[in-house]
């Protein structure tokens, strides 16, 4: 086994993520503002008038090792980075970043979605998911008319 040596600073960084992640568990959410934590798919979600997209960035992931669940307006991915064939013995890393094992990210998305109609497509890397918006959600455009003009315009028309 390798020595290792004692950062305090990289003690102080899990500290502070306990400490994040208590304070999010604690307190309602007031707005959706969030970051990925380690280990988590990073995404972005956007609207057009009609559909929410979300992308996640998954890379190494096959879309077979990803699962994916709407209920509600609570979406999660959950997946699994299998590492593969050890090659490397443990002791001869230098360095060793990549993570593996299983992972979930779980967001909350606007209310009136058609959900049971979502589209999902994994291409290199990135899953996109296109949830279409409910009808009620979705904007309307209402032509307004002015009654004093045109009641106005068509007297002046048949008096000419």
């Amino acid at each position: 086994m390798a020595m290792v040596r004692w950062d305090p600073f990289r003690e102080m960084s899990r500290m502070r993520e306990v400490m994040d992640r208590l304070w999010g568990e604690s307190w309602p959410r007031t707005s959706e503002v969030s970051w990925a934590h380690p280990g988590e798919p990073a995404m972005d979600i956007y609207q057009t008038p009609n559909e929410l997209v979300v992308k996640a960035v998954l890379p190494g992931i096959r879309p077979d090792d990803v699962e994916v669940n709407i209920t509600g307006d609570t979406l999660t991915i959950r997946g699994e980075v299998k590492e593969g064939e050890k090659q490397v013995a443990e002791e001869d890393y230098l360095l060793r970043e990549r993570r593996y094992g299983a992972f979930s990210r779980t967001v909350h998305l606007p209310g009136m979605l058609n959900s049971d109609k979502t589209d999902a497509v994994f291409e290199n890397g990135v899953l996109t998911l296109t949830i279409p918006k409910a009808e009620e959600a979705r904007p309307k455009a209402i032509k307004v008319k002015v009654k004093g003009m045109i009641e106005a315009g068509e007297e002046t028309r048949k008096a000419a």
